[in-house]
C-alpha cells in the first residue's frame, strides 16, 4: 500500500502474484490509488504492466493476494457488473466501424462494440455524449464514421466513449499507440482537460514511453519482470537513475513544462549501472 488515506482508495492491491503456465507474471504487487489521482504503470514489453491493468479492470483475478475495485473485492463480486463502473480506453477496441462517432460513443452506456437493436439512449444520455464529444474534441465529427477517423481523433472518441458511464475510475492501455506527434499531443491535452474538469476521477494509464504521459499525471509505478522497483509521486519516481534500472539500460530523463523526455545513453562498459554491474549473463551487456 502506497501512503495513507483518509477516505476509501479507488483502487486497493495488496501483495499480489498472477502465474500463468507456472511462470510468475507479477510478483508481490501492491498499489492504492485514490480519488483525483492519476497514475502511471511504466516498464519494458513483458514487465506485467497489461495484466496488472486488467486486475485494475476487474477482467483477470490474482493467483494470490487482494484486488479491490471501487470498494469490492475480486472473487467476491458480479465482475460484469462492476467492469461497467470502470472506463476503459484500449485502441484496440474492435467497434462497429459503421458506427458514426456519436453511435460509438453512446455505446459506452451498453458496453457493446456494436448499436443494440431496438436499444433507445435517453435524452440524458444524449446530452451526456454531446458534453463529451465537445469535452474530447470530437462534436464536429459526430456523423463520420469509424471507418473514416484518424487514429487520434478514434483515440479521442474513445475516451469519450468510457466516460459515458460516469466511472469514478478511468483504465487507459497505450491510449497513443500509432498517434503520430500532433495527435498525440492533442490526445494527452484532452486527457488534461478532462483530469481537471473532473478533479475526482482516478486514472491509471499505462505506456513504456514518458513523452507519453499527460502532464496532469500524479503517480508512477515502474515494473520490471513482474515486479514493482518504485513506485509513489512521480517526481519522486521518474528519475534517471530509477527509470535506467526499469528498462536495464542507462536513460537520461528531463521534465520541462510538466511534461518529461527521455534520452537513451551510450553504454560504458567499464562502468556498467549496479543493476548490470553483477548480471553473470553477458547478452544483458
Amino acid at each position: 500500500m502506497i501512503g495513507a488515506m483518509t477516505a476509501p482508495p479507488v483502487l486497493n492491491i495488496v501483495d499480489v502474484d498472477f502465474v500463468r503456465d507456472g511462470r510468475a507474471i507479477l510478483a508481490g504487487i501492491g498499489l492504492t490509488v485514490a480519488a483525483g489521482q492519476h497514475w502511471a504503470l511504466l516498464g519494458s514489453n513483458g514487465a506485467g504492466k497489461s495484466t496488472l491493468l486488467s486486475m485494475c479492470g476487474a477482467i483477470a483475478h490474482p493467483t494470490r493476494g487482494t484486488v479491490e475495485v471501487l470498494g469490492y473485492r475480486l472473487g467476491r463480486v458480479d465482475m460484469r457488473q462492476l467492469r461497467g463502473w470502470i472506463g476503459h480506453v484500449d485502441p484496440r477496441q474492435p467497434l462497429d466501424a459503421r458506427l458514426n462517432v456519436e453511435q460509438a460513443v453512446l455505446t459506452g452506456v451498453t458496453g457493446s462494440n456494436g448499436w443494440v437493436p431496438r436499444w433507445k439512449p435517453t435524452e440524458t444520455a444524449l446530452r451526456r455524449a454531446d458534453d463529451l464529444m465537445e469535452l474530447l474534441g470530437v462534436a464536429a465529427l459526430r456523423n463520420s464514421t469509424l471507418a473514416t477517423l484518424s487514429q487520434g481523433e478514434r483515440g479521442r472518441m474513445l475516451v469519450a466513449r468510457a466516460l459515458m458511464p460516469e466511472p469514478h475510475l478511468l483504465l487507459l492501455d497505450e491510449p497513443s499507440t500509432g498517434l503520430d506527434l500532433a495527435a498525440r499531443e492533442r490526445l494527452l491535452t484532452s486527457l488534461d482537460t478532462l483530469r481537471a474538469e473532473h478533479p475526482r476521477l482516478a486514472s491509471v494509464l499505462v505506456t513504456h514511453h514518458l513523452e507519453e504521459l499527460p502532464a496532469s499525471t500524479t503517480h508512477a509505478m515502474l515494473l520490471r519482470h513482474g515486479e514493482a522497483i518504485h513506485a509513489g509521486p512521480v517526481d519522486d519516481v521518474l528519475t534517471s537513475e530509477n527509470v535506467s534500472a526499469c528498462f536495464e539500460h542507462p536513460v537520461l530523463i528531463k521534465r520541462s513544462l510538466r511534461r518529461w523526455t527521455a534520452q537513451a545513453q551510450p553504454v560504458d562498459h567499464a562502468d556498467l549501472p549496479d543493476w548490470q554491474a553483477d548480471d553473470p549473463n553477458p547478452l544483458h551487456r
